[in-house]
């Protein structure tokens, strides 16, 4: 095709076509057309024969063979979507999951909405503290990672959506509290849980541009979670509540490692059906 007189629609097309051993072709192509072309949906399907401009072009083809070797679709757009909201990422956080989610809705659940102190430990994009911050004004949210990138990321999401009640610290989990005297009515963490054994069976695209740090934990894949177990309680409130992401087969491990400062251990399910969320109470 003559690069001047290319269309929209017919640069769709071709990019569909490249992608087309892929599950979600046509949305792949479609998302990566409106970022190569800096349009809304609603401007594309307003003009769809509109020619692209030459340079938009030469990204859009950038953009499909990076695709195609293997980069995920939310690093080549710049955002994900988390709790309807658009979120930054990147390679230095994790792109978050809709999974996740079921995290922010166990909070909501248990929330009282008066003025509670949050912490959300190994916030990555902030995706889990901006989405609170959004849902519940009166909290007062610190989000702690260990990686000073990471926080870089996190902070630009809270600045998107003006969630000006969040603290970031960087933070090996809650060592930053130890001298402050500080108790939680929530911790909150989706921390890393993959065991090593398991790390060559995760998919390319994970493998080759997420940040392992953010997703490997040891041997047995629990080594961050017994750690968060074993030292939150001492971070919480009477009554306070330790929710955590949990990784697939994990969760009577996890639930072993729970001992008598617990109470009200429950488990929710996400929409697969697998064990998910882990919640507990101190006693």
């Amino acid at each position: 095709m003559d690069a001047n007189t290319t269309t929209l629609s017919e640069l769709f097309r071709a990019g569909a076509a490249l992608l087309g051993g892929r599950p979600q072709a046509l949305l792949e192509a479609k998302v990566l057309l409106l970022r190569a072309a800096r349009l809304t949906e609603e401007r594309y399907l307003a003009a769809p024969d509109k020619p692209c401009p030459p340079q938009a072009e030469a990204f859009f083809r950038r953009l499909v063979e990076r695709r195609l070797a293997g980069a995920p679709l939310a690093h080549l757009t710049g955002t994900r979507e988390f709790w309807s909201l658009p979120f930054e990422v990147g390679p230095a956080v994790l792109v978050p999951r809709p999974e996740t989610e079921g995290l922010v809705e166990k909070v909501l659940e248990l929330s009282s909405r008066e003025d509670e102190d949050i912490v959300d430990v190994g916030t990555g994009s902030g995706c889990i503290a901006v989405a609170l911050a959004q849902e519940l004004p009166r909290a007062r949210i610190r989000a702690v990672d260990v990686s000073e990138r990471a926080l870089r990321v996190a902070r630009r999401n809270a600045a998107r959506h003006k969630a000006r009640r969040i603290e970031f610290l960087r933070s090996d989990l809650l060592s930053a509290f130890r001298a402050t005297g500080l108790k939680f009515d929530f911790i909150v963490s989706n921390p890393p849980y993959i065991a090593r054994a398991e790390w060559d069976g995760l998919p390319e695209d994970v493998r080759r541009y997420e940040p392992r740090r953010a997703l490997l934990a040891g041997e047995s894949g629990l080594e961050l979670i017994e750690r968060l177990v074993r030292r939150s309680a001492a971070f919480l409130k009477p009554g306070g509540y330790l929710i955590l992401e949990i990784g697939e087969g994990q969760r009577d491990r996890v639930l072993a490692l729970f001992g008598r400062r617990w109470t009200e251990i429950e488990t929710a399910w996400d929409l697969a059906g697998k064990p998910r969320v882990i919640t507990a109470r101190r006693a």
